[in-house]
């Protein structure tokens, strides 16, 4: 049985979204939902929280129980 190739678009769709807290288009304090961001992004749920779980090491968001994803800072 074939289990296919790794998962390899978080990272772009990572990309897209720290695009989206730096031009401002998400910004500070504001929820970034992952149902909202799969059709925006071309990806997946699962995809789109890695991509929210890598900025959140970056510190760029933070996961809080209740709401999800929530926008820290504009970089920079």
């Amino acid at each position: 049985m074939s289990i296919g190739p790794p998962n390899r678009k978080w990272p772009e769709a990572a990309a897209a979204v720290r695009a989206r807290i730096e031009d401002g288009t998400l910004e500070p304090g504001s929820a970034a939902v992952l149902g909202g961001l799969c059709p925006g992004l071309g990806v997946g749920r699962r995809t789109a929280a890695r991509a929210l779980s890598a900025l959140e090491a970056e510190g760029l968001v933070e996961r809080r129980p209740g709401i999800g994803y929530v926008v820290l800072a504009r970089p920079g």
